[in-house]
């Protein structure tokens, strides 16, 4: 790999921020429309498209064309065809668009048609990430979502009736109320459904939220710590054995699945960000765009007037370092020591093993081979150039935290 941090990026996230409402858990950067605005319908969303295709066009392209695009959210499939097609179109001309991109688009079920969903695979759309989190009316309804289990059969049933086999459904586990019963039925039935890739998150109570305002995390009628190890080690087991590959920490995929534009962030790899609360990664430098709708539409304004010239300052190698670690082992492969050696420097290899030892003595991080092959190490041992670090798969993922915690120390 001849990683090079000044490369131009070859994918891009486009954030639209609407949704109907705020879902319980959520501290995304949305904007609350209610449940009758929608595309052209709403002329919010249509000063968005327009601000939008505004920062789109003040930055530079030239480089590479476009092999990822990622439209997340918020619920972009609240954008009309037409509002779709008009950005698929300014990234094709500033940028250009690979031969054979993955494109995707966060889609929740109740808020697309047949029609709607045709008119997105026409305009590039080939792969679909279904926000179900669960498949109870009860739990759906605990965290504030705007659909029902009907919704989602309904919506599933409109993705093969266009064509879209290249489907995701996202889960979240530990939800107030729920039980390990009721998360082995959410993964069986995920399972039925066949979609090729599945994203099984662990819920996280951010602060600022309604559970956050309303609960404490491992406190009834949260599950304990216990059982939301359970529910990991349960989705784990399940998800394989139906022949789901577990790529990362929450995704698994059928074999070809993965979701290629995600990995370009757990590889920390260069990417455009486009929108309100977007971040970016281009030329080493990191940066993110105002949260609040107002704040972003002055920001563009102030851009466009500076010449499209972002002041932000390029991310200290110690800072890559540790985004690089912390979102690599993220990825069941891990990370290539090599390509650490190779971006980091020869005496990378010193730095992090002391962190790492004590760990992978208690079974929660591997050293492998090039082939897979598991080498056993004393803490004197040198990690060799050509090995991989990994974490294990349970247990070393659940404890990550712990692991990164005592790594970053070593580093900082």
């Amino acid at each position: 790999m001849n990683f090079n941090e000044n490369e131009q990026p070859k994918s891009v996230y486009i954030h639209i921020p609407f949704c109907r409402r705020r879902c319980f858990y959520c501290d995304f950067p949305i904007f609350v429309i209610g449940d009758r605005q929608q595309g052209e319908n709403s002329s919010t969303i249509q000063k968005y498209i327009e601000t939008l295709i505004q920062e789109i066009e003040m930055t530079p392209g030239g480089g590479q064309p476009l092999e990822t695009v990622f439209f997340g959210g918020g619920t972009p499939s609240l954008l009309s065809v037409h509002q779709l097609n008009q950005i698929m179109e300014i990234l094709d001309r500033r940028f250009g668009i690979s031969a054979s991109p993955e494109i995707s688009i966060e889609m929740d079920p109740g808020t697309f048609d047949l029609e709607k969903l045709y008119g997105y695979v026409q305009g590039g759309i080939n792969r679909v990430s279904l926000g179900i989190q669960a498949f109870q009316d009860e739990l759906l309804s605990m965290c504030g979502r705007s659909h029902s289990s009907k919704d989602i059969f309904t919506a599933i049933d409109l993705l093969y009736q266009v064509g879209v086999s290249d489907f995701s459904i996202d889960l979240i586990s530990g939800l107030p109320h729920q039980t390990l019963d009721q998360w082995q039925n959410s993964l069986e039935t995920a399972v039925m459904l066949t979609p090729s890739h599945i994203s099984s998150y662990d819920l996280i109570i951010e602060p600022g939220t309604a559970f956050h305002r309303y609960y404490k995390p491992g406190v009834p009628p949260f599950p304990d710590d216990q059982s939301t190890a359970d529910m990991y080690r349960l989705a784990v087991q399940i998800l394989t054995d139906a022949g789901y590959q577990h790529y990362e920490v929450s995704n698994y995929a059928f074999p070809g699945h993965q979701c290629r534009h995600n990995r370009v962030y757990w590889e920390n790899l260069p990417y455009y960000g486009f929108g309100m609360g977007a971040t970016s990664y281009v030329q080493g430098q990191r940066f993110t765009r105002p949260r609040k709708i107002a704040e972003y539409y002055q920001w563009v304004e102030q851009s466009i007037a500076a010449g499209g010239k972002i002041d932000c300052p390029k991310t200290l190698e110690s800072e890559r370092l540790l985004e690089t670690i912390m979102l690599g082992l993220r990825l069941t492969d891990g990370i290539n020591c090599a390509t650490l050696v190779e971006r980091f420097g020869d005496n990378v290899l010193q730095r992090i093993w002391p962190s790492l030892h004590q760990y992978h003595r208690q079974g929660w991080v591997e050293i492998l081979t090039s082939e897979g092959i598991p080498i056993p190490l004393s803490p004197e041992s040198p990690l060799p150039p050509s090995s991989r670090i990994r974490l294990t798969d349970p247990e070393g993922f659940l404890f990550s935290n712990t692991i990164l915690a005592t790594l970053f120390q070593q580093l900082e």
